[in-house]
């Protein structure tokens, strides 16, 4: 029986992957996609906010050559990370079941059973869209994630949202040459935007190279167009595609099937903040999963002492 199975290998898994290294405790890491497969799946022109101080793991330090580390460096130091530790570590492995009993938990996947005295949840956000319940979401034109923005040259485009993916994505099909229109929900860009990209965004809006409808919604997807409602009223576009970054969300049925209560508003699981551990004895979360709808509290350079916290405890409990 392992001491710790871990449920995804994102940087945060990892972290916890570490952590129990260090303890001498056994445990195996599984993810059902490729390692830090949320980090694989942003766009391939991705800045992070953080410096890569706040990024590291393990006391591994990360050397970028950027203030702020992209995309691709990230991979390569979570990569090594692994590699270097020698992280036992099963990928492109799904969980489907997890069942307690006196002597710990017995987890299924899709590959094998294993068998663990305690498990660490930290199966992020980024598998589950946001959805905007209207009519045409359905179209493959409409877009919840986002890779490079060469494919949108010369096309009409919609980008729905103003946090730092939808505004990234704006401005990069439209450096591209792509027809871009801005549907925001509230009265402006949203103040948790990079502090470098911001500026550019208003300034683009200002001028007119972007349009942008503040305090309104996309109202409904068609072949060659859309309904945007407006505080003026109802107005149709044409339209080749649609991005709609909306933001993701975690596996809160997973979550609620396993038995970890979670509030009624905003699906924030039930946890110890000073533990990690849910109100499942043995079953810890870690990471952003533990924000519940409010995805944007927890991100790497906060929750990394999850890790620490979570092995810290099952360490005093005994194992």
């Amino acid at each position: 029986m392992l001491d710790i199975l871990i449920i995804g290998a994102g940087p945060i898994g990892l972290a916890c992957g570490l952590a129990a290294q260090k303890a001498g405790l056994s445990f195996v890491i599984i993810e059902k996609g490729c390692l830090v497969n949320s980090l694989y799946n942003y766009p391939a022109t991705m800045t992070f906010f953080s410096t890569s101080e706040r990024l590291e793991i393990g006391g591994v330090p990360f050397v970028s050559l950027n203030k702020q580390p992209n995309r691709n460096e990230a991979l390569e130091y979570y990569r090594r990370v692994a590699l270097d530790n020698k992280l036992p570590i099963n990928l492109f492995e799904e969980i489907t079941d997890i069942k307690g009993d006196a002597d710990g938990y017995t987890i299924t996947s899709n590959k094998q059973t294993y068998q663990a005295k305690k498990v660490i949840l930290s199966t992020g956000f980024y598998d589950i869209a946001v959805k905007l319940d209207i009519p045409g979401e359905d179209l493959p034109k409409v877009k919840h994630y986002y890779k490079d923005p060469h494919y949108y040259a010369m096309q009409n485009i919609v980008v729905v949202g103003s946090s730092n993916s939808a505004i990234d994505v704006a401005l990069e099909t439209f450096r591209k040459g792509a027809h871009v229109t801005l549907v925001v929900r509230g009265p402006e860009v949203s103040s948790r935007v990079k502090y470098w990209v911001r500026p550019d965004i208003i300034n683009r809006i200002k001028e007119g190279s972007i349009t942008a409808h503040f305090n309104s919604s996309l109202a409904a997807v068609r072949q060659t167009e859309v309904d945007i409602q407006t505080p003026d009223g109802l107005i149709t576009i044409p339209n080749d595609f649609v991005m709609a970054m909306t933001g993701y969300k975690p596996n809160f049925d997973f979550l609620a099937k396993l038995g970890i209560n979670l509030t009624k508003d905003k699906f924030v699981p039930q946890y110890n903040p000073d533990t990690m551990e849910t109100n499942l004895p043995g079953m810890y979360l870690a990471g952003v999963v533990c924000g519940g709808l409010d995805t944007h509290l927890w991100f790497i350079e906060n929750s990394r002492i999850h890790a620490e916290m979570i092995i810290g405890d099952i360490v005093a409990k005994g194992k």
